[in-house]
This record gives C-alpha cells, sequence and structure tokens, in this order.
C-alpha cells in the first residue's frame, strides 16, 4: 500500500464547503481534502518568493517559530522557496500546517514533485493538503491563481514574505484585500530584488512585520509580554473569574479551557460573559482569548 493511501481523500460538495470559501466570488465547485483540515483555528497564510535569499529564510522560520502556542495554522501552496520553509518550519514548531498545492491530491500529480516527501511529513504531523481539483489532475499554470484565492479566502492573515515586482504571491496579496482580510510584508533590503514586491505591498498600506507578535496583534490574540510574573495577583476578580482568567496566559479554545478547569459548562458558560461584559476576554470562533490585565484596570 502506498504511504499517502492511510490519508484518504474526502471530496466536499459547493454546499459544504467551509464558510470563508463559499462566501467568495466564484467559490470552488467541489473542495477536496487530505488529512486533518482545522476549522476552528486562524489560517495564516505565508507566501512569497521561489527563490528567497538566506534573510528571506531566517525571517520566515523566526515567524512561524514564535507563533507556536498559539491558536493558528500555518497554510501555504506547497511550493520551493519561501512556501516550503513555512511548512518545515511549522513542522519543526509542531504548529498545524495546510498545503493547497496547484494540482490534485493524489501522490503521482502533487507538484511540485521535489516536495511529495513534505506533503507525507504534513500529512504525517497532522495536517492536511486542499485542493479545488480533481485527485489525479495534472498541475496547469493557470491553477496557480485560482489556487491562491483558495489561501486568500482561507486566511485570517497573509503574510508576504520576498516577491519580485510581479510575483505570484502578490495576487495572494491582493486578493487578501479584496476579501478583507489583514495583509502584512516583511520588510527586506532595499538591494534585493526579492524585495521589491513587497516594497510595493508596504508602500500600499500592508501592516509591516518584523515578528509573530506583530500578526497575533493585529488577530487581537494576546501576547503575554516578557518579565510577565507566573503568579498574578487576580484578588480584585472574584474567584469563579479568576480561576478563568488565570487560565488565559495564551489563547485557549474553548473545549481545552473546560477540560483544564473540570468546572460543568453552565458555570463556566455564564463566567465567560460576565468577562467578557466586563472587557476582560473576547470570545471568537470558539477561542478564549485575554485582552486585559491588571495593571491596564488600574488595580
Amino acid at each position: 500500500m502506498d504511504e499517502f493511501d492511510q490519508f484518504p481523500i474526502h471530496e466536499y460538495t459547493k454546499s459544504q464547503l467551509p464558510s470563508e470559501l463559499a462566501q467568495i466570488p466564484e467559490p470552488p465547485a467541489k473542495f477536496f481534502v487530505r488529512g486533518a483540515f482545522p476549522t476552528d483555528l486562524y489560517y495564516i497564510t505565508i507566501v512569497g518568493s521561489r527563490t528567497p535569499t538566506s534573510y528571506g529564510r531566517q525571517a520566515c522560520e523566526h515567524i512561524v517559530r514564535g507563533l507556536a502556542g498559539y491558536p493558528v495554522v500555518i497554510c501555504s501552496g506547497l511550493a520551493i522557496g519561501i512556501d516550503s520553509v513555512a511548512h518545515r518550519s511549522a513542522l519543526s514548531a509542531k504548529i498545524p500546517t495546510v498545503a493547497i498545492p496547484g494540482s490534485g491530491l493524489s501522490k503521482k500529480v502533487i507538484y511540485p514533485r521535489q516536495n511529495v516527501q513534505l506533503a507525507y511529513d504534513i500529512l504525517s504531523a497532522g495536517g492536511a493538503l486542499a485542493s479545488e481539483f480533481e485527485p489525479d489532475e495534472e498541475s496547469r499554470p493557470y491553477f496557480f491563481p485560482r489556487r491562491n484565492r483558495i489561501m486568500a479566502a482561507l486566511s485570517s492573515f497573509v503574510c508576504v514574505i520576498e516577491a519580485k515586482e510581479k510575483s505570484g504571491s502578490l495576487i495572494t496579496a491582493r486578493l487578501a484585500i479584496d476579501y478583507n482580510k489583514d495583509l502584512g510584508a516583511v520588510p527586506g533590503s532595499i538591494f534585493s530584488e526579492e524585495s521589491t514586491g513587497t516594497v510595493k505591498l508596504l508602500r500600499e498600506g500592508a501592516l509591516p512585520i518584523r515578528s509573530a507578535r506583530d500578526i497575533l496583534e493585529a488577530l487581537s490574540i494576546v501576547v503575554p509580554e516578557l518579565g510577565t510574573p507566573p503568579e498574578e495577583d487576580l484578588s480584585y476578580l472574584p474567584p469563579e473569574e479568576a480561576l478563568i482568567v488565570k487560565e488565559l496566559i495564551k489563547p485557549l479554545l474553548y473545549d481545552e479551557l473546560v477540560r483544564r478547569l473540570g468546572v460543568p459548562t453552565r458555570e463556566i458558560n455564564v463566567t465567560l460573559s460576565l468577562l467578557e461584559m466586563k472587557g476582560i476576554i473576547t470570545n471568537e470562533r470558539g477561542t478564549i482569548t485575554r485582552i486585559l490585565f491588571a495593571k491596564e484596570m488600574n488595580v
């Protein structure tokens, strides 16, 4: 049996599409998924040059590594260059990653061929491959702009790391703007042709990205400040509220919070509502995030 066969391909019709895909112009008629496709996390799409500089590679690794431990998925296109660096950095940091190749999902047609092993590594680590193309459909040049719209649609944030002036990554960036998604670009060297596209994006208003913190803050995901004491004084809160806030050193999925607390869900739901009314937490897409700390409340 082929090693890919342990990860069957699931077909979804237009009526079964994730809401992010269903809402775009010309949504896919079909959507194929191989592996575990996360639906309750923030998709961070990272794209960039197929011939990145060493600086571009280091920047990508640095940013992805900083996203470890947060409720995010690293999404990219399985291409050589920045795409591959993003996927491999996610695997190294144990962050879920989803690849959207410009081909079908059968092993014999996955493109580029040199990344077949990377595709398998993504699946083995609990990630996924996804495509609107039939499983045995070979890659074609016009598939890539269509693939890019899938990545942009799924994204909560699109980050471009090195891109020439006519790079395909800029197509993803334009689509992100069209779909009202957050867009960022990593500042590059003024002497590098690989940075001409990102300079243009920054000129046009893309958020400058120097670290994972910039992306997390753009998504309103709380990043604890360095030096925050592990045992914070929560005496300003009622005990049941303090119990929850203490767990929110980083954002948590609702089910994980319930598991950690071991408290009846009805009680947790009431307390979460009170904390949200006070502006101390947010509850978005099932992710509980702390947005206000004691020092910000002047207590």
